[in-house]
């Protein structure tokens, strides 16, 4: 048992299937003239321009002098020195002390 939305599927399936013939499932023939020959010079044209653009990239930042080719230098790591003891002072070199005279104060008494 069908519907007949499947019997107008059916149909119009098998009418579709009659049109093709054996022609319409051969490969195509390949493209011929003047714009097979013009589409070559296209792609090696943007292939050489591509090319270029690089180089001159590349050139670009090679030759520049603050370029990411010529970083600054790093300073090379230590090892790091752990020591319990504090540093021991050096001494200053000694100066005679000349005790100072002055004149006594009055002490003043409230």
């Amino acid at each position: 048992m069908t519907s007949p939305v499947e019997d107008r599927l059916r149909a119009a399936f098998a009418a579709r299937a009659a049109l093709v013939t054996s022609r319409d499932l051969r490969r195509a023939a390949p493209p011929r003239g003047r714009r097979w020959g013009t589409r070559r010079v296209r792609a090696l044209a943007f292939t050489a321009l591509g090319a270029a653009a690089a180089v001159a990239a590349v050139c670009v930042l090679v030759l520049l002098p603050d370029g990411p080719v010529a970083p600054d230098p790093v300073l090379p790591a230590r090892t790091p020195v752990h020591t319990d003891a504090p540093p021991v002072p050096t001494p200053a070199p000694e100066v005679p002390v000349v005790p100072s005279v002055s004149a006594p104060r009055p002490v003043e008494s409230p």
